[in-house]
């Protein structure tokens, strides 16, 4: 089997996912051509070369609908010749992206492609593509579906996590991204948003609030509480799914759980003769990559069967990944990650996370990709492992390896 490589990875600052963030006017064809280009520029790729484009995004409806990723092809500097493929695998579409591209060079089915995601959350509402398994009641019964909020809750009151732990963590997120982008540290990857007139539109992640505290954070309601206890309520659906549990309790909000945003990124992945042939060196290999499907009422586990799973596929143990970075859906989700892998913070997220800077649903598997690559060449170590949560129980995990 052949090696896959990562050639180059890029991403997008993220706007806040709203009205009033700065890339609103900016749409997902245009954001995803734009990291389209970026690569084909910073690389000189002769884009006939590659394979194929496969873009991840969620909320696959309006101008995220149809086939987004040929459209992107089409609105790039791309050869006409490349196709494109759109994926949707949730939270993690970004991620098997990258993880498909892979194969598909490991496999021998061509020798380069780009793999990636858009989400532009201030456009595409999430949830308005009307998903069955929430839309659906004979689905929704049959899976005791609750929204990914109480799923976040469920694992907080079942593995002792406090609202305190919660706030700490999301508070420490927001110290830590703020001192990355303070050091530049995310300077190789990010690719300013220009408009037609070639001026900057967004140039950083702009949903960060560095100013964010313990005591800003604790007077903060509770999300999901109210959701919940409603009646019929989701609590009570848990309790019926979980009848151990006493009650759920409700510990996440705006401030510990990921923010609502705009973004995308694009990786280019290759095989060592695409590398020879153009004359581009690789940053890292692609050393193993896993899915799996997790409980789908608690939902957001994924990340640590997955976690069990690469690594026992791959003959390796958690003491051989020098760095993580496990999705910040919600607070809960990373510090149950750290409790089961008894995993210590300072090799985890060290850049801070999407509770700081956000998570574009359908880029963020990327953009975890690119940030760990960029950290482990910084902080020179040699293996890393990114990893997500994924919607309606499942969980994503890469493994990569700098050359």
């Amino acid at each position: 089997m052949a090696d896959a490589f990562i050639y180059d990875a890029v991403r997008s600052p993220r706007g806040k996912g709203r009205k009033d963030g700065a890339l609103h006017e900016v749409t997902s064809v245009r954001l995803s051509a734009d990291m389209l280009n970026a690569v084909k520029d910073r690389n000189n790729l002769e884009t006939s070369a590659v394979e194929d484009v496969i873009w991840g995004n969620v909320t696959q409806v309006g101008e995220q609908g149809g086939c987004l990723a040929r459209t992107a092809v089409l609105a790039s500097d791309f050869d006409e010749s490349v196709p494109g493929l759109s994926i949707n695998r949730f939270c993690a579409s970004g991620m098997e992206a990258v993880n498909l591209a892979a194969n598909q060079v490991m496999g021998g089915a061509g020798q380069a492609y780009v793999a990636g995601g858009v989400e532009m959350m201030g456009r595409v509402p999430m949830g308005s593509d009307g998903a069955a398994i929430a839309a659906d009641p004979t689905v929704a019964m049959k899976t005791y579906f609750v929204p990914q909020g109480i799923s976040a809750d469920i694992i907080a009151t079942r593995y002792g996590i406090s609202r305190d732990d919660a706030d700490a963590f999301a508070v420490e997120s927001q110290r830590r991204a703020k001192a990355a982008w303070d050091a530049g540290r995310f300077d190789r990857s990010i690719i300013t948003v220009r408009d037609i007139n070639g001026l900057p539109i967004l140039d950083h992640d702009e949903y960060m609030r560095p100013e964010t505290d313990m005591q800003s954070l604790g007077g903060l309601k509770a999300s999901f509480k109210e959701m919940g206890e409603m009646m019929p309520g989701f609590d009570q659906v848990a309790l019926m799914k979980y009848p151990d549990l006493e009650r759920v309790n409700h510990i996440h909000h705006a401030g510990n759980s990921s923010g609502i945003v705009d973004g995308a990124a694009a990786v280019l992945i290759g095989s060592k003769e695409f590398g020879e042939v153009h004359g581009l060196k690789p940053r890292a290999r692609i050393r193993a990559t896993a899915k799996i499907g997790t409980d789908p009422t608690i939902m957001l586990t994924g990340p640590v069967p997955v976690t069990e799973k690469i690594l026992r596929d791959s003959g390796m143990n958690i003491g051989d990944i020098d760095l993580f970075e496990v999705n910040e859906a919600f607070s809960s989700v990373v510090l149950r990650f750290m409790q089961a892998f008894d995993v210590d913070h300072d090799k985890l997220n060290v850049n801070g996370g999407s509770i700081a800077m956000g998570h574009p649903l359908g880029a963020t598997g990327a953009i975890i990709i690119g940030t760990l690559l960029d950290e482990m060449e910084r902080a020179d170590k040699n293996i890393g492992l990114a990893t997500l949560c994924i919607a309606s129980g499942m969980g994503a995990a890469t493994i990569i390896e700098r050359v």
